[in-house]
């Protein structure tokens, strides 16, 4: 019997400290991909996100929809985020990185960039048509259609030094 308690309260504080130190991952804004995802010989990411709709996706909100939450969820990935999850990222970044990326806090070390596995196991999601779907849709007063297969390649920011 003395096992059995003492099997519970084991039990019991490896959940407690497994719940102590799970990560939840934080929203840290573009700002912060910058600094790794802008040079010239790695493919100049930001600056191909910094003049693409998606940093401009507040912009296109008129009026009262810059402040509709239906709205909002698509134009901009801080006004979609779990707000306890925001740290850096601004409303007015619009679609940024960690839209697609998913939040970068724990992959945004270099160590752990450079292996694509540790970088997944950190939140870094590889993007899909689902992910773009989430806002390319019918749902959207605006949709106009979505092919996947131009979209994706109208945004393209690959790394050359990976390939």
């Amino acid at each position: 019997m003395n096992y059995k308690r003492l099997f519970l309260l084991m039990s019991a504080v490896v959940l407690c400290i497994s719940l102590a130190t799970a990560e939840d991952f934080k929203y840290i804004g573009a700002a912060k991909c910058k600094m790794c995802h802008n040079k010239a010989d790695k493919g100049e990411q930001y600056n191909k996100w910094a003049n693409s709709p998606h940093a401009k996706a507040m912009a296109s909100l008129k009026g009262d929809e810059a402040k509709n939450p239906k709205c909002l969820k698509c134009h901009s990935t801080a006004a979609a985020a779990d707000q306890a999850l925001v740290a850096t990222i601004t409303v007015e970044e619009g679609v940024s990185c960690e839209s697609c990326h998913g939040p970068g806090s724990a992959y945004k070390v270099a160590t752990v960039m450079k292996d694509q596995k540790a970088s997944m196991a950190k939140g870094l999601i590889l993007p899909d048509e689902k992910v773009c779907k989430k806002c390319h849709n019918e749902q959207s007063p605006h949709y106009k259609g979505f092919n996947y297969k131009e979209y994706v390649a109208k945004i393209a920011h690959d790394d050359p030094t990976t390939k």
